[in-house]
């Protein structure tokens, strides 16, 4: 008799077993001569050595499967240890599955062109107005590039600018005030990870989410590095965090130049960047619109009636200006 240990370390555990342990029980079934026993990330399984063997092949199969689709159902796993190749996802165009294996893949043709340019070029500039994706494909990125081993590491930021309320009366210490400004980044990431996964990553360091000031003095090896909302950064602010930019690694940085909540007088970083960085080699620009909005269909129609207003008050400040 052979006693064999195998590891269960890309995914979660729990995933891999099932609802109420239903997946291992399943292959308990599959493998009738075997004696095994489950806990944690570990299985240890008792019986001939050929059979152990192929349990062991089996079970990694299973897991390569589950970690690519984010997903595993019954019928997958009888397919994988039955030697027949499971029912493959339709992966065309897609750039990571979610969880329970959602697909994740551009829902427009800027969407698809930031991918292409996020592949081509080391520095991609997404621009355009609030709900066109450009953060959440940003992020599909870098954790794609994260799962393929791509890159060692993702870093976000956002600048902790105030957008009305002030940082001091937001209770708690500092990151308690900080979090909320980086909320929709841990979102993004909720949808594409498992918790376990990625909680496992932020505790490594695998995934940083941080203020832009938290980036000064770091060189970026290795690394996806996306800063989003960036048109309220500073001038020094921006020039700073482009050149955090290390061997190996891709930076995406997102930003509706429409809204800006710097203070009056102060230049955004952004619109400086575009400006000097125009025509240099290896720097891609993707520049979304109101029909690429891909949230609610309510979403577009109140951007279209707040571009109308703001225009019928440039026409009546233009009046009064002429009438004076």
């Amino acid at each position: 008799m052979n006693e064999r240990i195998v590891i269960i370390d890309q995914i979660d555990p729990q995933t891999f077993y099932g609802v109420n342990n239903s997946n291992i029980s399943l292959i308990r079934n599959l493998f009738p001569k075997l004696r095994m026993a489950a806990r944690g990330n570990v299985i240890k399984v008792i019986g001939e050595e050929g059979e152990t063997a192929e349990f062991e092949k089996k079970v990694k199969e299973i897991e390569a499967y589950a970690v690519k689709y984010s997903t595993l159902t019954e019928d997958v796993i009888i397919d994988i240890i039955k030697g027949e190749a499971p029912r493959a996802k339709n992966a065309e165009g897609v750039i990571i599955f979610g969880q329970n294996g959602k697909p994740i893949a551009p829902r427009n043709a800027n969407q698809a062109k930031m991918v292409r340019s996020f592949h081509e070029n080391d520095l991609t500039f997404a621009l355009g107005p609030a709900g066109t994706g450009k953060t959440y494909i940003a992020i599909a990125l870098a954790v794609a590039a994260l799962k393929n081993k791509e890159a060692r590491r993702i870093i976000l930021s956002r600048p902790a600018v105030e957008a009305g309320e002030k940082l001091g009366f937001l209770p708690g210490d500092m990151k308690d005030k900080i979090d909320p400004y980086l909320q929709p980044l841990y979102d993004a990431l909720e949808d594409m990870l498992p918790a376990i996964k990625l909680k496992e990553y932020m505790e490594s360091g695998a995934i940083q989410i941080a203020p832009l000031a938290f980036m000064r003095g770091r060189t970026l090896n290795d690394a996806i590095i996306i800063l989003d909302e960036a048109q309220n950064t500073t001038t020094h602010q921006m020039k700073m965090f482009l050149t955090r930019l290390g061997m190996n690694g891709k930076m995406i940085i997102t930003g509706d130049v429409t809204q800006i909540d710097l203070p009056r007088h102060t230049r955004s970083g952004l619109l400086q960047a575009l400006n000097v960085l125009k025509g240099v080699k290896g720097i891609g620009r993707i520049e979304y619109e109101k029909k690429d909005i891909v949230r609610h269909p309510l979403v577009q129609r109140i951007v279209d009636a707040y571009e109308q207003r703001e225009k019928e008050d440039e026409e009546k400040n233009k009046e009064t200006l002429t009438e004076e």
